[in-house]
């Protein structure tokens, strides 16, 4: 027996929600490297993800730069899909002008140049 009903927009919501972007863990000891990732909320960090959408390493090079490399065509295309992004990414992709700038990297960048004045 089976039963017709309608999907509501609530459980579409919900499943729509279970996809997030966020940075995946590699690298070694002391030389962290993180891989921009669509994956599952319920999978683990560094666990099979969906796509791939860019590299960030945090550790400054020669100049004292920290590289991001995005797609950012990829990453519109999962936002507008419905998928969220977790406050790491947020932030830079905030500093990247992908996203709006998030609060706290204007609080940051105001407590460092006090400090340093």
């Amino acid at each position: 027996m089976f039963v017709c009903f309608q999907v509501s927009a609530l459980f579409r919501e919900a499943v729509k929600r279970r996809i997030i972007l966020r940075f995946a863990l590699g690298g070694c000891t002391n030389r962290p490297f993180y891989k921009l990732v669509v994956a599952n909320r319920r999978r683990a960090r560094d666990g099979p993800y969906i796509e791939n959408l860019g590299s960030y390493d945090p550790m400054p090079n020669s100049e004292g730069e920290r590289l991001v490399a995005v797609n950012v065509n990829g990453i519109k295309r999962w936002l507008g899909s419905g998928a969220e992004v977790t406050l790491p990414v947020a932030k830079i992709l905030g500093l990247g002008g992908i996203l709006p700038l998030h609060p706290m990297s204007i609080t940051a960048a105001e407590r460092k140049r006090r400090k340093s004045a």
